[in-house]
């Protein structure tokens, strides 16, 4: 490299600093100094947690792969969007065996889903997956442990509705003998994964911070949890336990880091989790108002080496509303009430155990 070269390469590098500076600068702050990151953001995004296979060991999409994706995703929301036919006839009994709710009998259109209309792009680079650590963008292996609780946990949801008590002759408790077996999503606890960290979902991807001086609060529009964020405190003592653990928060330059602990076993939803759980989060503001959001989760009974992943919130001027998960939901009830009904087929001869 020339003398003239290098003088270019540390003049731009130079101006490149200033002006990110320059720009973070802008951001608002508080008295202390620090950025204020109050406000409502928008974490939906097309880019999933792990990573397609498609893509191995490759962290970025290009510009035409990302743009594929967001037809693709476009495509199949007008379609899912498209008025339904007043003469169609009512699904199979017990559902056609397909993916979704119930065998495919509950979804009609795609409504609710908001998943967003984009795969996110930090520094102008579009990403393959949430996760980037591991490097190949997977979830970590389980531990034994973790593999029982999965077992457990995801059993009864992929298993195809048969239409009868399938579970009467087995040992042990059936998936339906009381609400509180049912999972977190299903009982209005948590999101499908959990709510810290935040993962992106199909829909209700909203956050909205309210920031002080000592506390940060962080409400999730999925099932409208509230977290609170001591700043510069301890973490309570071990035995009080909650869904969404206990948070304490320090500011590392510009950088919020919270740090999570005291967790309920498989507060991640669908993705498990045991009491060791502790998740580290960092939101930092970016120069065009948006956040970038990483976290590590780092859970040594469930899998076998600490998993990070990053994305970005965006900043938006809409309004969070409540997300009553309850209100109207006539969904665990009948879980129930349809469970019982299949027993009393069986145990009264009305069916056999294969439905027939």
């Amino acid at each position: 490299m020339t003398t003239k070269h290098l003088y270019i390469a540390v003049s731009v590098a130079i101006l490149t600093s200033i002006f990110s500076i320059s720009a973070l600068a802008e951001f608002p702050r508080t008295e202390a100094g620090h950025p204020d990151l109050s406000g409502t953001y928008d974490g939906a995004t097309l880019t999933p947690l792990t990573r397609p296979e498609e893509f191995g060991d490759n962290r970025y999409l290009t510009k035409e792969e990302a743009e594929r994706i967001t037809a693709t995703a476009r495509a199949m929301n007008e379609a899912a969007a498209a008025a339904s036919d007043p003469n169609r006839g009512a699904p199979p009994a017990g559902g056609d065996g397909s993916g979704g709710a119930a065998g495919n009998v509950g979804g009609y259109n795609a409504f609710w889903i908001d998943r967003g209309d984009e795969v996110f792009a930090i520094d102008g680079k579009f990403r393959t997956s949430v996760i980037i650590d591991p490097p190949n963008g997977q979830l970590p292996s389980y531990t034994p442990r973790g593999q029982q609780t999965m077992a457990a946990l995801i059993g009864g949801v992929v298993r195809k509705n048969e239409g009868v008590a399938w579970w009467v002759d087995q040992e042990g408790p059936g998936p339906y003998d009381n609400m509180e077996q049912r999972n977190n999503a299903e009982r209005c606890l948590a999101s499908f994964s959990g709510a810290v960290p935040s993962i992106p979902s199909l829909y209700n991807n909203f956050k909205r911070v309210i920031q002080t001086e000592d506390t940060v609060m962080i409400l999730i529009e999925m099932i409208h949890d509230a977290r609170i964020v001591r700043m510069n405190g301890e973490h309570l003592p071990s035995h009080m336990r909650s869904w969404l653990g206990d948070s304490i928060g320090r500011w590392d330059g510009d950088t919020l880091v919270i740090e999570t602990t005291n967790f309920f076993p498989n507060s991640l939803g669908y993705m498990g989790g045991t009491e060791e759980m502790y998740v580290t989060e960092r939101l930092t503001p970016m120069e065009d108002g948006n956040l970038l959001y990483n976290f590590t989760v780092d859970d040594p009974g469930h899998w076998t080496e600490p998993w990070t992943g990053e994305y970005v919130w965006q900043a938006s001027t809409d309004k969070v509303y409540e997300y009553a998960c309850h209100e109207g939901n006539y969904a665990l009830g009948n879980i129930m009430r349809g469970a019982r009904i299949l027993e009393q087929d069986l145990l009264e001869g009305r069916v056999g155990a294969s439905g027939e």
